[in-house]
C-alpha cells in the first residue's frame, strides 16, 4: 500500500467526498479507511452509498459502520423510522429516498449490513465510528452499539491533563492499548477546531460535515490532510442539520 487515508464523516454530502478524495489525489495504491456515516444531513445520502460502492470497486477500501448508517439500514428493512432520527437527518433522508427503486434500496441494505464495526490494523492502531468503554480494549466489549454511539472515548481524551504521564495511575487505561486510535461521531467544531483534531492518542476525524464544516481525509503516516469545502457552501440552497 502506498498510504492509508482515513476519512471522517460525510453525512450525506457527496460533492464533498469527491472534492476531498481530488484534493488528495488517492490512487489504486492506498488504503480508504471510512469511519462512517456516510448518510443523513445533505441531499445526496442515496447517491453518496451508490458511490462508494462503486468506488470499492476500484480502490481499497474498508468500510466501518457509524450509527446514523445503523439507522438507515433499520428503516430500510422494516420501513418503521426511529422517531429520534427523524429529527437528526432521517428526515431528510427519507425524503431523499422517495423516487430511489426497490433494486437499488436493496444494494443499499446489503453494503450497510457489510460495515465492519472496527478495524485494528497491524501496528495497533485502531478505527472505529465512535469509541469503546471497556479497559481492556475492543474483544471485550459486550455490546456492538457502543463502536458507534459512545462518546465518552473522546470526552476522556479532550478532558485530559496534557502534562499527565502515562505511567501515571490517573491516566485512562483505555489509552494505553492502541498506539493511536481514529474516531468520527463527534464533531471537532464542538470544540471549536475545523480541523482533524488530536487528543492523547485519539485522532477526531469527525470535522463537522453534518452541520456547518467540512469532510477531511488524513494520511495516518504522515498526518498530512485534506478537506472539502464547506457543505454549507457546496449545498448552499440546503440547510442540512443546520435547523
Amino acid at each position: 500500500m502506498k498510504r492509508k487515508l482515513v476519512i471522517g464523516d460525510i453525512h450525506g454530502g457527496l460533492k464533498g467526498l469527491k472534492q476531498v478524495l481530488k484534493k488528495a489525489e488517492i490512487t489504486e495504491n492506498d488504503l480508504l479507511i471510512f469511519l462512517g456515516d456516510y448518510v443523513d444531513g445533505w441531499s445526496d445520502t442515496p447517491n453518496t452509498l451508490d458511490f462508494l460502492i462503486e468506488l470499492k470497486k476500484k480502490f481499497n477500501c474498508i468500510f466501518i459502520k457509524g450509527n446514523h448508517d445503523v439507522l438507515l439500514l433499520n428503516w430500510l428493512k422494516s420501513n418503521t423510522p426511529n422517531p429520534k432520527w427523524l429529527k437528526h437527518g432521517g428526515a431528510i433522508t427519507i425524503k431523499n429516498y422517495a423516487n430511489i427503486s426497490d433494486k437499488t434500496k436493496k444494494k443499499h441494505i446489503k453494503f450497510l449490513e457489510n460495515l465492519l464495526t472496527y478495524y485494528l490494523d497491524d501496528k495497533k492502531r485502531l478505527f472505529l465510528h465512535a469509541g469503546f468503554t471497556h479497559v481492556r480494549g475492543i474483544e471485550n466489549e459486550t455490546h456492538e452499539d457502543v463502536f458507534y454511539w459512545d462518546r465518552t472515548l473522546w470526552e476522556t481524551a479532550t478532558a485530559m491533563d496534557t502534562n499527565l504521564c502515562m505511567n501515571s495511575p490517573l491516566y485512562p487505561k483505555r489509552l494505553k492499548i492502541y498506539k493511536e486510535i481514529y474516531i468520527g461521531h463527534t464533531p471537532t467544531i464542538h470544540i471549536n477546531s475545523p480541523f482533524p483534531t488530536q487528543k492523547a492518542c485519539v485522532w477526531n476525524l469527525d470535522t463537522g460535515a453534518a452541520f456547518t464544516g467540512k469532510i477531511s481525509v488524513l494520511d495516518i503516516d504522515t498526518k498530512e490532510f485534506w478537506q472539502s469545502d464547506l457543505l454549507t457552501y457546496l449545498y448552499s440552497n440546503e440547510k442540512g442539520r443546520n435547523i
